[in-house]
């Protein structure tokens, strides 16, 4: 399933480092809340559901997995052998937080399906930490190679 995820977040949103930060990333999504104002008042509501509703419920489908006790598969462990120490820290950091966070919602007596909305929005915001950092390195090692 993470594979699906991600695979569909890259096809959906192409160019992820067009957002500057990751509330304009979930807005794009419709993961962001929705808003009512009135005469000086102004409310939060529920999520707006604009933007690209396919990339939306992948992530709510994927935010289901966090119910899980975190961990990593031998499949995950192979596939994120090439990867760079700091962006498996930044993954292992993410699995571990939203993991803890769907239990804490969970016991707090939030509805099952609010609490898959969140851990999907802030599921989004780990990958755009992840993008950042890919493109921060590959700037880098550009620079050096140039």
């Amino acid at each position: 399933m993470q594979f699906q995820v991600a695979t569909t977040i890259a096809a959906e949103l192409d160019d992820v480092t067009r957002f500057d930060t990751p509330r304009q990333q979930a807005a794009y999504v419709g993961l962001h809340p929705g808003e009512y104002t009135s005469a000086g008042n102004q409310d939060q509501g529920r999520i707006a559901k604009t933007g690209n509703s396919h990339s939306r419920r992948v992530l709510v489908e994927g935010a289901w997995s966090y119910r899980h006790p975190a961990r990593v598969s031998k499949e995950i462990q192979v596939r994120q052998e090439s990867l760079p120490e700091e962006i498996r820290d930044i993954a292992w950091k993410a699995q571990v937080r939203l993991c803890k966070r769907y239990r804490r919602l969970s016991a707090r007596g939030k509805h099952q399906n609010v609490i898959t909305t969140a851990i999907a929005r802030e599921m989004l915001a780990f990958m755009w930490a992840i993008t950042k950092k890919v493109q921060i390195a590959g700037s880098v090692q550009t620079a050096v190679a140039g």
